[in-house]
């Protein structure tokens, strides 16, 4: 009988390259590598160390640390490094870092010139560097996020105008509004979330390159050139500061924390609205989860877990600011922590956010429920003004009012029943005043004063969010 043919055994994983080690005579231990090692996390910012690192080989060639022929040998391998890693070869690699892979893996590809890519740069430039150039594209994504829910926003809003409802305050019903009003208050939020991711992100675009360890490059490479080569806005003043600066990084969490805190009320008050309790909104089937034991329930899973994912990324920076309040100036391997949170921040919001989206967009909104619960002690407010117009100064007629609630409450009949006799009682102008109440409708028409409820209004802002959401760039 003939034997089977034997399979063929893998390939040995690559031998770990260092970039670093002459002055030990052994290598690091297995229990500090395994704490050491942050490829796990940055193999992702393998596109932006490739890109950073063409840059680098241009500004070595302008300075004649690399010939015309090895610039070319260098940027023709890292070519074919980032094929190499778009095919996976991150995965299962034992290198300390991304850094530490790209360099092996353009060894492979291009031999000892190799070697001299590293010329005047540091791992701590190179990083700074390359977490900027992520963050940028990160920030653009997670833009056009907030601007999509942005847009879903008042799109409903659109549709809301003529739904009306108690506004609230307190969780107490307080006055009358227009959903689409409610909605826009969710919405103007996202505005300022864009607004200070925008300003961030200006402050991020600002080149680490060619700062070295600490104290610049010994090469005198065009750090301007640089500059434009990679998109940045500004150089860096500072190498020390440049190399151990995370500030971008905490303000960046503290705009996506800010993000999160916003889906997180909004999904809150639609939790509240969307209960049988009130039923003004019903999630459609495909955002609802269903619970295994109780067969009835429509459960608002997808608002819960943005409410509580707000928690996560507000996590993030504080986890980022306790690391960084005890540093010196320069890097410190502290600096490492960094990548995690503020991946963790984006990753977070690129869930959540389009969930959201697509979850309001599917809302269901019942505008006769929401009707059906205003309740006439909102037109309290509108008495006293009433009485205001008619030369009662404000805190009397407030007083005034507040005892025809409480009349009212101890009849037993809602506040624009009480007679107008026992009205006329308390003041004559309270009767004439309890008269003149028009229509839910003129009570909102009556606060038509810039950013209130009325039809203009709410029609102003739509306009104005509609232009503040066609844009989703940041720059």
């Amino acid at each position: 009988m003939a034997a089977r043919p034997t399979e063929p055994a893998p390939p040995p994983p690559a031998a770990p390259h260092q970039m670093w080690g002459g002055r030990f005579s052994v290598g690091p231990s297995e229990a500090l590598d395994a704490l050491n090692r942050s490829l796990p996390v940055d193999h992702r910012l393998w596109p932006q160390d490739v890109t950073a690192s063409k840059a680098w080989v241009h500004a070595l060639g302008r300075v004649g640390v690399v010939t015309p022929i090895e610039e070319t040998q260098l940027l023709e391998g890292l070519d074919r490094v980032a094929e190499r890693l778009a095919d996976g070869a991150a995965v299962g690699a034992a290198d300390e870092d991304v850094h530490t892979l790209v360099e092996r893996l353009l060894y492979a590809e291009v031999g000892a010139v190799a070697g001299k890519l590293h010329t005047g740069r540091s791992r701590n430039d190179q990083v700074a560097t390359d977490l900027r150039l992520w963050t940028l594209q990160a920030i653009d994504q997670v833009d056009g996020d907030i601007a999509a829910l942005g847009r879903t926003l008042v799109a409903r809003a659109q549709d809301g105008v003529d739904a009306l409802l108690p506004g609230y305050t307190h969780g107490q019903r307080a006055q009358p509004v227009r959903w689409a009003y409610v909605l826009l208050a969710h919405a103007w939020p996202l505005v300022r979330d864009r607004q200070r991711l925008a300003d961030a992100r200006r402050r991020v675009a600002e080149l680490p390159l060619g700062s070295g360890a600490l104290a610049g490059s010994g090469f005198p490479v065009d750090r301007v050139l640089l500059k434009e080569a990679l998109g940045f806005r500004a150089v860096c003043a500072n190498a020390l500061d440049a190399t151990g600066d995370r500030d971008f990084v905490a303000e960046v969490l503290f705009a996506l924390s800010l993000v999160g805190t916003h889906l997180s009320r909004l999904a809150a008050e639609l939790v509240l609205y969307s209960s049988a309790e009130f039923g003004f909104v019903r999630l459609s089937d495909d955002f609802s989860t269903g619970s295994s034991l109780l067969p009835q329930k429509r459960n608002p899973d997808v608002l819960e877990l943005a409410r509580a994912k707000s928690g996560r990324v507000l996590g993030d920076l504080v986890a980022l600011l306790t690391t960084l309040k005890g540093l010196p100036a320069g890097y410190s391997k502290d600096l490492q922590e960094d990548k995690p949170l503020l991946f963790d921040a984006f990753d977070t919001l690129g869930l959540v956010l389009p969930a959201v989206s697509g979850a309001v967009a599917a809302l269901t909104v019942d505008a006769e429920r929401m009707h059906a619960a205003l309740d006439a002690s909102l037109r309290a407010t509108d008495l006293a003004d009433l009485l205001v117009e008619s030369g009662v100064p404000f805190r009397e007629s407030h007083g005034l009012v507040g005892r025809l609630v409480r009349e009212a409450e101890r009849s037993g009949v809602p506040l624009d029943h009480v007679p107008i006799a026992a009205a006329a009682a308390l003041h004559p102008a309270l009767g004439a005043a309890l008269a003149q109440l028009g229509t839910w409708e003129d009570s909102i028409e009556g606060r038509a004063t810039p950013g209130g409820a009325s039809r203009a209004s709410v029609d102003e802002q739509l306009a104005a969010l509609q232009l503040a959401f066609a844009a989703t760039g940041s720059t």
